[in-house]
């Protein structure tokens, strides 16, 4: 795992989410373990609709921190978010991929799934602004 995304991991907010990474050759896997507090209506159970969506935002950030050469912290722009079932009690899996990367934004889309990959629970598009590091002098 490079230094930056183990910053990214470490840093307070991510790790009170208990945020893990896998991280396999050319693939990123952010896990998301069930813990109770993210619960977010307790009759269903399902998780809190803004613990999922926050988790694929982080899965974002961790994509292009390992797979592009960056000075600081991807920066969200603006971030879309489509739920498509209840998250139930248990991990969740997450997945992102660079879609278009340019000098100054990044179009990065996540799908989260738990049970099966082919059947996400979510899926985020965002734009991240980006500070590549400069190659050459």
């Amino acid at each position: 795992m490079n230094e930056r995304l183990h910053k990214l991991q470490s840093s307070p907010y991510v790790s009170r989410m208990g945020v893990r990474f896998d991280d396999h050759g050319d693939e990123l896997t952010a896990i998301l373990p069930y813990d109770e507090w993210l619960i977010g209506n307790p009759l269903i159970p399902a998780l809190h609709g803004g613990a999922i969506g926050a988790f694929m935002e982080i899965t974002a950030s961790a994509g292009l921190l390992a797979f592009t050469e960056l000075a600081a912290l991807p920066k969200p722009i603006d971030v879309a978010v489509d739920y498509l079932r209840p998250g139930k009690p248990q991990d969740v899996y997450a997945r992102a991929s660079i879609t278009r990367q340019g000098s100054r934004v990044a179009n990065v889309r996540v799908d989260a799934w738990q049970e099966r990959r082919a059947s996400p629970i979510a899926s985020l598009h965002g734009h991240f602004l980006i500070k590549p590091i400069k190659s050459g002098g």
